[in-house]
């Protein structure tokens, strides 16, 4: 399912838009084209403040625009650097809940000359569907994404 999305995503990164535009288009690319992916969005560290700051996103509206590090997956991987696959979003304790359709999470920090600056969040409607594949799809799009921030 992904072979086809490496060379869309590299078109996107490597194009003349701006960064947000960029982001959005990654966002509805893979919205659009992987079924399990119910909503795609970037989180960004919030300038000096330890807290998150959403950046653009295809999916139902969220009140969660400000993470505070450590708050929730999303927090939770500003903190520890590492992805974050969540298989099932009822069995973790330190879980924001988004939507009450929302069953599982994937979230993978992007990392700029070895800092975290923020991270790619994807919620799924199902189960436990993330593998390995969405796991280093995630870390491609994390690197080329750090080539335009």
């Amino acid at each position: 399912m992904f072979k086809s999305l490496y060379a869309k995503i590299d078109a996107i990164v490597t194009g003349t838009h701006d960064r947000d535009t960029k982001l959005k288009n990654i966002c509805n690319l893979l919205e659009e084209k992987v079924p399990h992916y119910n909503w795609v969005g970037f989180y960004f560290k919030n300038g000096d403040r330890e807290e998150l700051k959403l950046g653009p996103y295809v999916g139902a509206p969220t009140d969660h625009t400000i993470i505070p590090f450590g708050k929730g997956i999303c927090g939770q991987v500003a903190l520890s650097n590492q992805n974050f696959v969540v298989p099932d979003v009822k069995a973790q304790d330190n879980y924001i809940a988004c939507s009450i359709s929302v069953k599982s999470e994937i979230v993978i920090p992007i990392f700029v000359k070895g800092e975290n600056v923020g991270q790619i969040d994807i919620d799924s409607e199902t189960i436990n569907p993330f593998t390995k594949e969405d796991e280093d799809f995630l870390e491609y799009i994390c690197d080329r994404v750090a080539h335009f921030l």
